[in-house]
């Protein structure tokens, strides 16, 4: 396609972000929307990665849409491929897959101020859309450490989020970077078949008992002939979950007792002491993400693994050299490095008023408002932008309190004959000035290195407080707090 398509609204990204909008947009009405997606699939986050052992740290009752339920779930905990298949599952049974662009990678979308629309540039040719959503999520982009040697590597080379199924890792020695969600995952499932795992720990990360188990089949035929017992489930996960805010927010010595009970596992799952000193954090349970696992400890203690509590110094044609000068010799590196997240390669590509890129805007250290909207980027809906992480939550909660205040958006736009809606920088300041100070006593901000931080060290990452307050504050979009243009009869914009 190479002439241009217009179209009201214009989606970016097709994971839960991506869908639940379309979705959303579709059951209200409007079918004048475009999702652009750049995989041969749906499913973001839970497309791209396919690594042993990925699965869903949130239980499954929680970790889907409300308007959704899934009465199929296998376990309390669901692995990827159930949830990538619930996602495309979601597509097609609500009627939007007709909406969705596949293959469709999106290089460039500025802001048209003359004629008050985004213009989008996809390798499909352009789309031009009223308002643009943007539904890319903070876990796409793989993080790929600048290593010296790195390109002379003779080995192979992946990222967690990239799996390569071509490669057998079978009898190979094999070097892990890092101790992050989906290296807790894979190393346990690759422990059996490789000939000798290094895995290298910058920071040990707090481990606590993982409690999945089988859902039963009379659990199942309960949830599919009565959806409330499943919807009560769903609040009861909800309500557990939202307790830990206490602790991560309000008052962070109550993680103690989280803490002792992964203290306990750590003592029960390794027999080694000198590996338990290794594992064993030096910072406040919660300041890192909490990670559950019954097999990493196990994992660790095989005789085939050794666990290097050093950095990277270099990459050698066949080896991997540590900080401390150690030199291993390996046939693949694979990197559990985790993503690009408070540095999101996708603002380079969004360009608002004057040419301004999100990217410069956002350089070192992103702001919105709501997580959702950004001054100088007219008709511009982030979901999942910046400080609506949570530690202890489902992201699809937060996804749809956004997803509700874009559609009100909608809405009095529609009601007021409004041209354009674009956050005003005072209400940015103030919104993020309050959020400093509500995350000045929280828990990750108790001194330790993580990737909710960014390269200010501020916290640009994490929500902090109560997920329902979130959703009370998009419940309702606030004309108030924008700059709102109208057009005139000869098409010139007026302040409304």
């Amino acid at each position: 396609m190479n002439e241009n398509q217009h179209v009201d609204v214009a989606i970016l990204g097709s994971g839960f972000s991506g869908l639940g909008m379309a979705i959303r947009l579709r059951q209200q009405g409007h079918h004048d929307f475009v999702v652009l997606e750049r995989a041969a699939e749906v499913g973001g986050t839970w497309h791209y990665n396919t690594y042993p052992g990925c699965a869903c740290d949130v239980p499954s009752h929680l970790y889907s849409f409300s308007f959704a339920p899934n009465p199929e779930w296998s376990q309390t905990y669901s692995p990827q491929k159930e949830i990538w298949g619930y996602l495309r599952k979601c597509a097609d049974e609500f009627g939007v897959r007709p909406h969705i662009r596949l293959n469709h990678e999106v290089t460039k979308a500025a802001w048209d101020e003359d004629e008050g629309r985004w213009r989008i540039e996809t390798n499909h040719g352009p789309f031009t859309a009223r308002v643009l959503v943007a539904g890319l999520g903070p876990l796409t982009e793989p993080k790929v450490p600048d290593i010296p040697g790195l390109e002379d590597f003779e080995g192979v080379t992946f990222h967690s989020a990239r799996w390569n199924h071509d490669y057998d890792l079978t009898g190979k020695r094999v070097a892990s970077i890092g101790t992050g969600a989906s290296a807790i995952q894979y190393v346990p499932e690759i422990q059996p078949k490789v000939a000798q795992l290094h895995v290298f720990q910058r920071t040990a990360p707090w481990v606590v008992p993982h409690s999945n188990r089988p859902i039963t089949n009379f659990e199942r035929r309960i949830y599919r002939a009565l959806p409330a017992v499943q919807r009560l489930v769903r609040a009861g996960v909800y309500a557990a979950r939202e307790a830990l805010v206490l602790g991560f927010v309000k008052n962070p010595r109550l993680m103690r007792v989280v803490e002792l009970v992964a203290r306990r596992h750590m003592r029960k799952q390794t027999s080694d002491r000198d590996l338990l000193r290794k594992v064993t954090p030096n910072y406040t349970i919660g300041c890192k993400r909490i990670l559950p696992s019954n097999g990493w400890y196990p994992a660790l203690d095989k005789p085939n693994v050794e666990l290097v509590p050093e950095g990277v110094r270099e990459v050698r044609r066949n080896s991997i050299v540590s900080d401390d000068g150690v030199e291993r010799p390996v046939d693949a590196i694979v990197f559990g490095t985790g993503f690009h997240v408070t540095d999101m390669p996708a603002s380079q590509h969004l360009y608002g008023r004057g040419g301004q890129r999100l990217y410069e805007l956002w350089r070192h250290s992103p702001r919105a408002y709501l997580g959702t909207a950004a001054p100088g980027f007219p008709n511009l809906f982030l979901l999942l932008g910046p400080n609506t992480g949570l530690g202890h939550g489902s992201m699809v909660y937060m996804i749809e309190s956004q997803i509700q205040y874009v559609l009100d958006a909608l809405r009095v736009m529609r009601e007021q004959n409004l041209e354009t809606v674009e956050v005003e920088q005072a209400t940015v300041d103030r919104y993020n000035a309050r959020l400093e100070r509500q995350i000045e006593g929280t828990v990750w901000n108790t001194g330790c290195s993580s990737w909710y931080l960014d390269d200010t060290g501020r916290n640009a990452t994490q929500w902090p407080d109560w997920t329902w307050r979130f959703r009370q504050r998009t419940a309702r979009f606030d004309p108030a707090e924008y700059q709102l243009e109208t057009r005139s009869p000869a098409g010139v914009p007026v302040a409304a």
